[in-house]
């Protein structure tokens, strides 16, 4: 048996030194110190990733079908009155969201940026109680009125009892409403009273829209917008202004629900429009992402890279409309970030890592200290 604990005796690696063979110095307890210190702060960082989740990222095709995709945002105008501001979306299906209204708020502001009035579906004009027949004259007792729309109307029984329904009716057909006044309807609600009042106001846009999960564009424009032998356009001339200040604040803009760790990069993106025509064009790549939580729970979103472009009018080219574009596509990569757990074996292995390192640095460093002690007690020595 003593033959035995002699044999694994010969195995230690690390045999005692005699007390007689080292000695403690001064530079040796500084150098313990600060290594001390340095280990402890390792360890306290190494214990405090052990303790909280860590996303694990992996990369794979998005092989999703038939998904819908919503987009916040949150936009203000400074220059720009809500009574002209329209929003539009369209994808290259073919799908057409013209003068969005459903779940958007409209808020008016001062020049000051104080909020005046907010209304979902825009600021409307009031209704006018007395209005003419659609052939002229007064109305009789117990009569209705049916106002005209002028040539615009599918057939002869529709009545368009506001400037509002009147404009619809000529996007629809895709004409255009060169002066309001001459539409009683338009005339009697004062429309174009009601934008030289505005004048000088701003207006912040919020909400949020349904799109279909593939690449298409949606703007933020004055007027109303139609087709016009397929192409998108925009009715100014009702407003019978030359330009439009697009200077513009992007306050929020996601694709999806926020995650931890998200940064969107449009948030707070501000600009200001130096040249009286052009319009402002961003250009979005939509990454799908799944950020799944520890307890399981995942959220399916986006993350974003943006490019921005301004395009102004040149000349021998047509003038361009003016507004904000926000041109996305989808990226066919799909990023997931799954919350997990530091191992207590990886946990433990970094500790011993710690312990270790930090042993084997602090001996050198004593030994190069001692050293250059030692060569600088010879040289003075030699001096002396």
């Amino acid at each position: 048996m003593e033959n035995l604990f002699n044999k694994l005796r010969n195995f230690d690696a690390y045999p005692k030194i005699n007390e007689d063979f080292y000695s403690r110095t001064l530079s040796g307890g500084v150098i313990t110190l600060a290594s001390s210190i340095f280990m402890i702060l390792l360890f306290i960082s190494e214990l405090r990733l052990y303790l909280h989740e860590v996303p694990e990222t992996k990369l794979e095709v998005d092989t999703s079908r038939g998904e819908t995709l919503r987009i916040n945002f949150d936009v203000t105008f400074p220059a720009l009155p809500c009574s002209i501001l329209s929003l539009d979306a369209m994808d290259v299906s073919g799908e057409q969201h013209l003068d969005v209204k459903h779940d958007i708020i409209k808020k008016r502001i001062d020049a000051n940026g104080n909020a005046i009035e907010s209304r979902q579906d825009g600021i409307s004009a009031p209704k006018v109680e007395k209005l003419l027949q659609r052939h002229g004259g007064r109305l009789d007792h117990n009569e209705t009125y049916c106002g005209s729309c002028y040539g615009a109307e599918v057939s002869e029984e529709d009545c368009f009892n506001s400037c509002e329904e009147v404009r619809e009716a000529y996007r629809k057909i895709g004409w255009g409403m060169s002066n309001p006044d001459l539409i009683d309807q338009c005339k009697r609600e004062g429309f174009l009273q009601r934008i030289k009042d505005e004048g000088g106001e701003g207006c912040n846009l919020y909400g949020f829209l349904e799109v279909n999960k593939v690449a298409g564009n949606f703007h933020f424009a004055p007027g109303k917008s139609f087709q016009k032998e397929n192409v998108h356009v925009h009715d100014l001339l009702a407003f019978q202004k030359d330009s439009f200040n697009i200077s513009h604040r992007v306050n929020r803009l996601a694709f999806g629900a926020y995650f931890p760790g998200a940064t969107n990069p449009l948030d707070g993106v501000e600009w200001v429009q130096k040249s009286p025509h052009g319009m402002y064009q961003y250009f979005i790549k939509v990454v799908p992402t799944i950020y799944t939580e520890i307890n399981g729970h995942s959220i399916q979103t986006n993350q974003l890279s943006v490019t921005e472009h301004f395009r102004g009018s040149e000349l021998g080219r047509p003038q361009t409309l003016p507004g904000v574009f926000f041109f996305y596509d989808l990226s066919p990569i799909k990023v997931t970030f799954v919350e997990q757990h530091v191992s207590f074996l990886h946990f433990l292995t970094n500790v011993c890592a710690i312990i270790g390192g930090m042993s084997s640095f602090h001996c050198l460093i004593k030994l190069k200290v001692n050293d250059l002690i030692r060569s600088f007690s010879q040289t003075f020595n030699i001096l002396t």
